[in-house]
């Protein structure tokens, strides 16, 4: 019994480091919002170029991962864009998960029209 005991807690430990790893800070990402993606994309994720667009879309609440890769993407040149590729040539790995964890935790809410 101690001997599965001590397996249950490793385990549980594991999976609170590897969760925690691999979660972005939230405050860190706003700081980084604010001084480098606001002035394009908005603190909020809107598009500071009255409405989604090719040039400069919308990433409000868009998933993590998705905007992680994209990041990446651009930093490694994978991706080409005269702005973003630059941008994110700034970012660190840090950066990148901590402004992604502040993006895609803005959450929408939808009203229908009464």
């Amino acid at each position: 019994m101690l001997i599965n005991l001590n397996k249950i807690i490793l385990i549980i430990f594991f999976l609170t480091f590897i969760t925690n790893s691999f979660a972005g800070d939230l405050k860190l990402g706003k700081e980084t919002a604010q001084t480098i993606c606001a002035s394009c994309h908005g603190l909020d994720g809107v598009s500071s170029s009255a409405g989604n667009s090719a040039l400069i879309p919308n990433i409000t609440a868009q998933d993590k991962g998705y905007l992680v890769s994209r990041l990446k993407d651009y930093k490694s040149g994978k991706i080409e864009h005269p702005q973003m590729s630059l941008i994110a040539q700034m970012l660190s790995e840090e950066d990148i998960e901590n402004v992604s964890e502040w993006y895609s935790s803005i959450i929408i809410k939808i009203e229908l029209p009464q």
